[in-house]
């Protein structure tokens, strides 16, 4: 089509009118372009630039929070990298997606058998809004309105619950943890559980890095709401699956499972529930049948979302979802395996034990702040602000713990280091080195 064609189907009579919604007196006669360079130039300028960055690749990273650091397989990238996966989105057309069909069937299979769930989505964007998506879920399934959470818990899961909720009219308290433990304090709990709760949200290990020894008797003192339950898939290696305890939905973040930490995403929301309310659960569930021939074939058995059929009936408002994270997350679970994934859990284990012992031998650091079994994070109260002192580290080449003030105020004074089977020895003992010069 020519360009006299096109502004005539546009009904305009130049290019300019494209931009009359930009005032004249910021627009400018053309861009401030430097010369063209050529492709060796250019790739030598971009390198530079990186340069400076200071990357989890290269320097001792400490951060966490939700989001780590963690070794990825070759083989995840590599397979996750053919064009039958990289390409794909949404299988709506079943007959012709079965191979991605086939992996997310995987995926929901793993995950099932890592949760203890009877069913699992396919997937959702990250465990913030599985949060979301959770809580909107116990609201279908028995139409009360409260859903109770912990006080010490992500801000940007506590502000995307609230987002969820609000169309469903729904509130949101929240109840106190046990300030030298940091595990649930049963007795606040307790006064908040009444006839109008719909769940009790709950997470193993929780936002301060414990692994509360009280969860597993939840489901038997609270039988009536729904009890939600977040993990983190890699501690599943080594703790019991919230569905050996009555879990009702379980929910989690899966980047763990062979996602790098992309600056934050994108991430993936793990989702699983038990049976009796797989047609109040959000997203679709791959499903394995047989074909005309009698040949093994996948579809999505459910699929409840705004853009289907059922869509008056929608569960959810997902209009797309993670796969490309959920097959990496398929794939990492199948190159690690069960022995291969406890392993990881260990050694997380382990480094985060020699972090702590680190920690607590640096003058002004108190540390550890709670005492109580943890997982791979360790909470150190510090005598100058976090923010700062993680700008400090940085500076440093270090990246330095999770300042927690804002996710749990009361705790502004201290930071949330993590380890994972990547630490080192000598990553500690560059962060313990630095700590020692910045706080003398």
């Amino acid at each position: 089509m020519s360009d006299k064609r096109m502004l005539k189907e546009l009904g305009i009579a130049s290019v300019d009118e494209l931009f009359s919604d930009i005032p004249p007196s910021v627009r400018t006669e053309g861009l401030p372009l430097p010369p063209g360079k050529s492709e060796l130039e250019v790739v030598q300028e971009i390198r530079a630039m990186l340069s400076s960055n200071i990357t989890a690749a290269d320097h001792p990273c400490f951060m966490g929070g939700g989001i780590y650091n963690r070794f990825i397989p070759s083989a995840v990238t590599a397979i996750i990298s053919r064009s039958e996966f990289v390409t794909s989105y949404t299988p709506y057309q079943a007959e012709i997606s079965q191979g991605m069909l086939q992996a997310l069937f995987e995926y929901q299979s793993y995950i099932a058998e890592l949760t203890g769930m009877e069913v699992v989505n396919s997937s959702n964007y990250d465990a913030a809004t599985a949060l979301g998506e959770a809580a909107t879920m116990c609201h279908r399934v028995n139409k009360r309105k409260k859903f109770i959470i912990p006080q010490a818990i992500n801000f940007d899961k506590r502000s995307t619950l609230n987002n969820y909720v609000k169309g469903a009219g729904m509130e949101v308290q929240e109840y106190a943890y046990d300030p030298y433990t940091g595990e649930i304090d049963l007795d606040d709990l307790r006064k908040r559980v009444d006839d109008e709760v719909s769940g009790i949200y709950v997470e193993v290990p929780n936002f301060l890095g414990i692994m509360d020894r009280q969860i597993t008797e939840l489901k038997e003192e609270f039988k009536d709401p729904l009890l939600v339950v977040g993990v983190d898939p890699i501690s599943l290696g080594m703790l019991k699956a919230p569905g050996d305890y009555n879990a009702d939905i379980v929910i989690g973040e899966g980047q763990s499972l062979g996602s790098p930490m992309n600056f934050g995403g994108p991430l993936l929301g793990l989702f699983g529930c038990r049976q009796e309310y797989v047609r109040k659960m959000p997203g679709r569930v791959v499903g394995m049948t047989q074909d005309l021939e009698g040949k093994r074939a996948f579809c999505l058995t459910l699929q409840t979302r705004e853009q289907h059929i059922r869509r008056s009936k929608a569960t959810s408002n997902i209009c797309t979802n993670e796969t490309l994270m959920a097959v990496a997350a398929a794939v990492y679970l199948a190159i690690v395996g069960r022995d291969g994934l406890r392993a990881v859990a260990q050694a997380s284990m382990t480094n985060a034990r020699k972090l702590r012992n680190a920690l607590s031998g640096i003058n002004g650091v108190d540390c550890p702040v709670l005492d109580a079994p943890f997982f791979n994070e360790v909470l150190a109260r510090v005598p100058i602000r976090p923010e700062k002192l993680s700008r400090v580290l940085l500076r440093k080449g270090i990246i330095g713990g999770l300042p927690l003030a804002r996710h749990v105020p009361e705790m502004g004074d201290c930071m949330l280091f993590a380890a994972t089977e990547l630490t080192t020895d000598q990553d500690i003992l560059q962060l313990t080195t630095a700590l020692e010069e910045v706080l003398i």
